[in-house]
């Protein structure tokens, strides 16, 4: 999953870069108004996590161009404000959900993770094909019963697979999506993950689900002999 951090407080957006990315994300980091909203729209996300306070434009003028042009991206507002006012002001512009600082980062993490559930492809609590399971709640995976330890990264593109419901995703869509936008990375980078997660995945098992689909890129298919 790819999130955008708007956040000027430099402490602040290191820790969340830094903590989202051991998570598994790929992160882009803004650290003013005016860059957020250029990254917002030129660059396709799955989230936005908005500071209010920012230099250049606040987080209310972005969440409202945002809207204004069609951009429904889910939108986790960061205030340091807890007046019921400006709450309802980040909700009432298209915000779909706020966290007031200061907050605990587990909490964060729930609030993406709702968020990511409600964006508009159907993001289920639990991920499944055939066997195999992924909770994204608990970043744990399962496969006829038995639990698989992953990397962060192997998690992030299994869970973007399991999420494209059987649609063969390009490498350069897992690249956007499941590598931080900072890392110099090519498509080399994803058949060696994917190599990784079949070796971990398929091979211990009776049939392998992660198939190469030729000129197209990946796909998990439960029903593959």
């Amino acid at each position: 999953m790819r999130i955008l951090v708007i956040e000027d407080d430099d402490t602040l957006g290191a820790s969340l870069s830094w903590g989202l990315r051991a998570e598994g994300y790929a992160v882009v980091l803004a650290a003013d108004g005016t860059e957020g909203l250029w990254q917002a729209t030129e660059h396709g996300f799955d989230l936005i996590i908005l500071d209010v306070m920012l230099p250049g434009l606040d987080g209310y003028q972005i969440c409202a161009r945002l809207r204004e042009a069609g951009n429904w991206t889910p939108i986790l507002m960061l205030t340091a404000m807890d007046a019921d006012l400006d709450q309802a002001e980040g909700l009432d512009l298209g915000a779909d959900d706020y966290l007031t600082k200061p907050f605990a980062y587990p909490v964060l993490l729930a609030h993406m993770r709702s968020l990511l559930r409600r964006a508009a492809t159907p993001r289920p609590a639990l991920l499944t094909a055939g066997d195999l399971t992924l909770d994204p709640a608990t970043r744990t995976v399962r496969r006829a019963g038995r639990a698989i330890a992953l990397t962060p990264g192997e998690l992030s593109v299994l869970e973007y697979l399991l999420r494209a419901d059987g649609r063969a995703v390009p490498k350069t869509e897992l690249l956007e999506h499941c590598w931080d936008a900072a890392a110099e990375t090519d498509s080399a980078v994803v058949e060696v993950r994917i190599h990784h997660l079949r070796r971990k995945v398929d091979r211990p098992f009776t049939h392998g689900m992660i198939e190469t689909v030729r000129g197209s890129g990946y796909r998990i298919d439960p029903h593959r002999p």
